[in-house]
């Protein structure tokens, strides 16, 4: 009788868990409202709607918005240059870890908290901002074209901003240099709570301070380094829609464009909400597919996994 009245006493929630749950509270009404409402618009994609009409005036063509989004070549080419920038784009990832460690072996506390607000700063920089001085920089009367067309006395005949042959690069180079100095955080957190015994009986070995980067600090920030892969991998096809937007033109559009771009440009520009909804679609369900496969596989590599 007692062991039924404590288990029955237990489905009762305590006044520090329903504190924590209301806290909780604001967080999925935000994920609720922007990230699952929403979903009730993939209806669109299968019917040829247009508009201003209602949907029960469209007509139903299933599948057909599907099989015409993706028997374009166009768009095959569009999803190539978002792969191609997004897993150049994971470089950040290891170039992160790597300005970790070397910010945690230097010892003057000052100079390293100027060097981390410096490298962090970019983050909290729009991308309109950013493209404002990559225009200043780098456009046909830039700062630093025309200073190589001084020193080599001709003008250049393309330059970052419209060069097809370096677009991709130029765009995973300035993401790079906005978000490193950032991730860089979640690293450096990680090497602070490495036990510093570790360090001390590798110093009673002989080990100097490479080797003690190598075989403590490397190994210890392996877990985080999986888990950010993992989760990033989920958002390959999401690279963002900000810098593309301010950096899109006509003569590097076709080596820059990617989905969410494409998909803005479908839809808000060309009034075709039907075909731009059928793209976002699947673009979530590669998505989905691959946070899974990542995940399975890293687990059974290191048995590290997030879900």
């Amino acid at each position: 009788m007692e062991v039924a009245k404590r288990s029955k006493k237990r489905r009762y929630l305590t006044k520090g868990q329903l504190v924590l749950l209301g806290m909780t509270l604001p967080s999925i009404l935000l994920i609720t409202v922007f990230c699952y409402l929403p979903m009730s618009g993939w209806i669109y994609s299968f019917f040829d709607y247009r508009i201003g009409y209602k949907l029960s005036n469209s007509e139903f063509v299933g599948l057909a918005n599907f099989r015409y989004a993706f028997g374009d070549t166009y768009v095959l080419k569009v999803i190539g240059n978002t792969l191609i920038i997004s897993f150049l784009g994971m470089l950040n990832l290891p170039i992160a870890c790597a300005i970790a460690i070397l910010l945690s072996e230097v010892r003057f506390s000052k100079f390293r908290r100027a060097v981390q607000t410096v490298i962090t700063l970019p983050n909290f920089i729009s991308w309109v901002i950013v493209y404002s001085i990559a225009f200043a920089l780098f456009s046909t009367d830039g700062l630093i074209t025309s200073l190589i067309a001084s020193i080599t006395g001709q003008a250049p005949t393309a330059t970052l901003l419209s060069n097809p042959a370096t677009a991709k690069l130029f765009m995973v180079g300035l993401n790079i240099w906005k978000s490193a100095g950032y991730s860089s955080i979640i690293f450096f957190a990680s090497i602070t709570g490495i036990d510093p015994e570790l360090y001390d009986a590798a110093k009673v070995d002989g080990a100097g301070r490479w080797h003690q980067i190598k075989f403590i600090t490397v190994p210890s920030l392996l877990p985080t380094l999986m888990v950010l892969a993992i989760i990033q991998v989920g958002f390959i096809l999401n690279n963002g829609f900000e810098q593309f937007y301010c950096f899109v033109n006509p003569v590097i559009r076709d080596q820059i464009e990617v989905l969410d771009y494409y998909v803005y440009r479908l839809g808000m520009l060309q009034n075709d909400v039907p075909l731009s909804t059928a793209v976002s679609m699947c673009k979530t369900f590669v998505s989905v597919v691959l946070v899974f496969s990542v995940n399975k596989l890293a687990k059974k590599i290191n048995g590290q996994s997030v879900i």
